[in-house]
């Protein structure tokens, strides 16, 4: 019989915009739960008065993240910290890539000596023409996460590289957010990457082939996405707002957690 020989942990800290916060993984009340919720779940499920906080907010972008996240964060002295932040700067239509990672290497300098286990990632992107223009951006920003990770001691879940987060089926209709399936997946991701024996080993295979949509049903969905989710996505890129002003962190007090072991 395998024995899991992990320490346990007690709590853990999320940092970072819409990915962390969970959206689109809707609950029946109207807010989110997502991957770190669902991690966090699986944790307090093992260890008696775990602590978990999330600071995420949708659409901070990572100096907003090292302003407002950083800093609380490095003072709970978790015992783990994850940190997933850069992707929506390099989703904007100016994009100053050296100041993301010096904004990058700011954060994980000042969060790796505060916690047991600082884990970044490299976030998951699906297939599909939108984003094409920005890869060459993400993929610089992957780059520096993996060079951070390597100088301080950090682990580096890589999403990016897992085919099933890459299917479309596994992306919400706003196609910038992963479902509740997705959310699952990358939960255990986090769960193995930190020495936890597998739930789902098959986390990175996609879901059994289905046959494809009609044309018609295409071509009306791309009508929908375009005229609810991205146009407004590009009118707040080109504004400078975003869909996170004003809204308080998710959970901003390290406290015990009784959340879904799922």
């Amino acid at each position: 019989m395998q024995t899991n020989t992990t320490p346990p942990y007690s709590s853990l800290v999320a940092l970072g915009d819409s990915f962390t916060e969970g959206m689109s993984d809707l609950l029946p009340d109207g807010t989110y739960r997502g991957w770190a919720d669902v991690l966090a779940g699986r944790m307090a499920a093992r260890t008696p008065g775990f602590r978990y906080a999330n600071l995420a907010v949708r659409g901070k972008l990572i100096g907003q993240i090292v302003e407002e996240q950083v800093p609380v964060a490095a003072a709970m002295g978790a015992d783990v910290i994850t940190l997933v932040g850069g992707l929506n700067d390099t989703l904007r239509p100016k994009c100053d890539m050296g100041r993301v990672r010096g904004l990058l290497t700011e954060a994980v300098e000042r969060l790796a000596p505060s916690c047991g286990q600082l884990v970044l990632m490299r976030s998951p992107g699906r297939q599909g023409p939108v984003l094409e223009r920005f890869r060459p951006r993400m993929e610089e920003l992957f780059a520096c996460v993996d060079d951070l990770a390597a100088r301080h001691g950090a682990l580096v879940v890589d999403l990016y590289g897992a085919p099933s987060l890459s299917d479309p089926r596994l992306w919400d209709v706003d196609r910038l957010h992963l479902t509740a399936e997705g959310h699952r997946r990358v939960a255990e991701a986090v769960w193995q990457a930190l020495g936890h024996d597998p739930e789902d080993a098959e986390w990175r295979t996609p879901p059994p082939a289905s046959l494809p949509p009609g044309w018609l049903t295409r071509r009306v969905a791309d009508v929908r996405f375009t005229r609810q989710h991205l146009v407004p996505w590009i009118a707040r890129r080109l504004t400078g707002r975003s869909s996170g002003d004003g809204l308080p962190p998710k959970r901003p007090q390290l406290l015990p957690y009784e959340g879904p072991a799922v």
